[in-house]
């Protein structure tokens, strides 16, 4: 998968993208991440990307110009869909990271200082945004739908069961995980997990799941992702809204 990134700071992304499961992925060729500098694209003897807002106001805009040529250079003639880091999006989420591994290539652009000249808009086909916070600009949010996204594609991860087990993949928040030792300070690994039994194991996990996200996060309990087991489960919890 291709993610084409527009930004006017792509050193920020060289962390990420040198480090841990990205940069294998990037070695294997599972996962490709072309940065491409917005400033590049700008008709100003100095690459000036922002200007002062019309009509007054704090803080600066970036200009419509160099964005659309970027977004068209990308482009060319490829069919692929650009995504807008911008606080006015759509909340994204595990659903929406799913959604966005099915594409070969995407195109994402990042935002900076008050926002993009509006008139950029007729070349984005989607608004995200990572949550209800301000950041200085979208590059951070891309780094986090990079990561959620080409953790979704097959052969990223040793196993795709990895992503599977996770927190919100299923609709429940991860269940408790534990390694070696088996004791520390007093505290034990629950024997269950020692057992070999796999159907008790699965049976704890997906109970753990059900307890972790009625405490935590009872607003993502649907009923459509709950099996009759689970729902009778959660009424011996207590919980009695499902």
């Amino acid at each position: 998968m291709v993610f084409n990134v527009l930004t006017i700071f792509p050193d920020m992304f060289e962390g990420i993208l040198r480090n841990s499961i990205l940069k294998r992925a990037i070695e294997r060729e599972l996962i490709k991440v072309n940065l491409v500098n917005i400033r590049d694209y700008s008709k100003d003897k100095h690459k000036k990307t922002d200007d002062y807002p019309y009509g007054g106001g704090y803080g600066m805009v970036m200009m419509v110009q160099p964005i659309y040529d970027a977004i068209k250079a990308v482009k060319s003639s490829k069919d692929m869909p650009v995504f807008y880091m911008g606080p006015k999006g759509k909340k994204f989420d595990q659903k929406k990271a799913i959604e966005l591994s099915k594409y070969d290539e995407i195109m994402i652009l990042c935002g900076h200082y008050e926002g993009i000249d509006e008139r950029a808009y007729s070349l984005i086909d989607e608004e995200i945004s990572i949550g209800d916070f301000i950041l200085t600009g979208g590059e951070i949010a891309a780094m986090a739908v990079i990561d959620s996204v080409s953790r979704l594609i097959h052969g990223v991860l040793p196993q795709d069961e990895s992503f599977i087990d996770e927190s919100f993949y299923c609709g429940l928040l991860e269940y408790p995980q534990y390694t070696r030792p088996e004791i520390f300070n007093g505290m034990e690994v629950p024997k269950v997990l020692l057992s070999g039994n796999h159907a008790e194991i699965a049976k704890w996990r997906r109970q753990k799941s059900l307890e972790a996200t009625l405490n935590l996060r009872p607003d993502l309990l649907d009923r459509k992702y709950l099996s009759e087991q689970d729902i009778e489960y959660l009424k011996e919890l207590g919980y009695s809204d499902i």
